[in-house]
């Protein structure tokens, strides 16, 4: 077994769901862990799962955190299925001003 480890990703997106939010792109820090088996050379390109990830961003302008991290869960899994364990972290920095709010989820 194999583990990715993607650290700190920022992007600049429209996320949230106050009015302010939706009107002024806020910065978001993606963290994840990918788990999977490297077999026959089939292995995961870093730069293009973080490709993805930015795209996903740019492009669905999430509401809430559980569906940017679902969201990208299951297009990870779905594009990739020697995946054997994923884990997401979505940070929101700037969004309260004396605390960093994140969530996370794994998938086994």
């Amino acid at each position: 077994m194999y583990k990715i480890h993607i650290e700190d990703l920022t992007i600049n997106t429209i996320i949230g769901i106050l009015d302010f939010e939706r009107v002024s792109k806020q910065r978001v820090i993606v963290n994840l862990e990918i788990i999977y088996n490297y077999i026959d050379k089939f292995f995961i390109d870093y730069s293009l799962v973080i490709k993805e990830i930015e795209e996903l961003f740019y492009k669905k302008e999430y509401r809430l955190l559980e569906e940017a991290i679902d969201d990208i869960g299951s297009n990870l899994i779905s594009h990739y299925p020697k995946i054997t364990s994923l884990y997401i972290k979505i940070s929101k920095p700037d969004i309260i001003k004396n605390a960093s709010v994140s969530l996370s989820k794994e998938w086994n």
